[in-house]
Formats: C-alpha cells, structure tokens, sequence
C-alpha cells in the first residue's frame, strides 16, 4: 500500500521538548504526511513542530486531547486520507510500530486497530494501570464494549471508520468513545501489542512524583466519570 494516504495525527499540548523528535522518528519510518494538533499549549510546542515543515492545526485554548485528535481526523478527511494513525506527541510509542497499527487496515481484516500496552509483559507505571482499569470499567459500564487497553492513544483507522467516528468528548472520555462508536457501526476493531517507553520526560511531564500520578488519575477517573454519566443522561 501507498503511505501518500497514509496520514499521522499527532495531538500536542505543552510537548515543545518532545515534539520534534517524534516528527523526525515518524518520517525516518517514511511517513510525510503529519498533522500535529498544537491543543492551546502555553509553551513553544506549535513553533517547535512547524519548524519540522508539517501541517500544524493550532487550538486557541486548550480543549483536551479528544477535541484535538477530532480535529486532527477532520483536517485528514478533508485531504482525502485512506488511511490514519494518531501516536502521542510525549515520545512514548514507537514510530517504528506504526506499521503494526496499518498492517489489519491494508489486509482489511480490521477498519479500526487499536495498540495495545498490556498485549506485552512490559514494565508500566501503577498510576498509567490504574487509568487504564478505571477507563477499562467506565468503557464496559457505559457502552457494553471492552478492551485491554482502552486508553491507549496509538490506534489506527481506515477510510471508512475515518468516515463514520465523530468523538463528541474532548477530553480522554473520547478513547472510550471511539470504542463505542466503531461498534455501533459496527466497524471490524483488533488490538495490536505495542511497546511503551516511559522516560523521565513523559514520567515526570504532570507532576513527577508516582503516588502523585496515582491521585490525579483517581482524580480524573471521577472527572470522566460524571462527564460520561452527564453525557448519557443528556443525549
């Protein structure tokens, strides 16, 4: 398959260390067609990324990573992408595996491919398994779908779930959503084992300390929580 429709979105908010290596570890892997969303970031992470010569599609305030992936997707739609991969902008999935998210798309065993951390025996933070226990429960309460790895944000779509997912969450609710949405499309999903790496950077990015992350992600976990149940009782 072609990689010229092969489109990488990459959503960014405060990233300006992190994001011009991950642009060059993605075109070192072939891909030219980026788009980063810089999503209201206070630092120089949108300068950082357009010295790379890729798309950047800037958010006035910072609206959450779901409202900038949506972005990202929208911007692909309308340059006529076949095919799409979102990887995070901190450095911690590996661009060399981006083909393991497009291989189910280009043999059409899959429209939606989901990476996957836990696939793996790998070494992740207690705080980063904690999120992905609270997002696992939260996806099969409120949609009936689940995943080992709900919240990852290296997935792949094809044309036709690029067509039909359109996340309404803007912030991390939004992994669920599209979950969800590829079911009720009934879209062919399959999870695909990735590598993590947690570096100092993206360990440290939010706070620093581990039991720290374990609060704010207990935090968040009710934060999503009443978003979703708001939601569902408004829609």
């Amino acid at each position: 398959m072609s990689q010229d429709k092969v489109f990488i979105i990459i959503p960014a908010f405060n990233e300006e260390p992190a994001i011009g290596g991950v642009i060059d570890a993605v075109r070192a892997e072939g891909y030219e067609d980026i788009i980063v969303v810089n999503d209201g970031s206070l630092d120089k992470t949108s300068e950082a990324a357009r010295a790379k010569k890729c798309i950047v599609l800037d958010h006035l305030i910072n609206r959450g990573k779901g409202a900038a992936t949506q972005t990202g997707m929208d911007a692909a739609k309308l340059l006529n992408a076949d095919f799409v991969v979102t990887i995070d902008a901190d450095g911690q999935h590996n661009p060399k595996e981006i083909h393991k998210l497009l291989n189910p798309l280009f043999d059409e065993t899959a429209d939606v491919s989901l990476g996957s951390r836990f696939l793996l025996n790998q070494d992740i933070p207690k705080s980063k398994v904690l999120a992905n226990k609270i997002g696992n429960f939260l996806t099969f309460l409120f949609y009936g779908a689940s995943s080992s790895d709900t919240q990852s944000g290296f997935r792949g779509y094809n044309r036709q779930a690029l067509q039909k997912i359109a996340t309404t969450f803007d912030r991390y609710e939004f992994e669920s959503e599209v979950i969800y949405q590829a079911r009720v499309h009934q879209l062919r999903m399959k999870e695909v084992p990735i590598t993590v790496t947690y570096s100092n950077y993206s360990k440290d990015k939010w706070r620093g300390l581990e039991h720290m992350n374990v609060a704010q992600n207990l935090t968040n976990g009710f934060s999503m929580l009443f978003r979703m149940t708001i939601k569902s009782i408004t829609t």
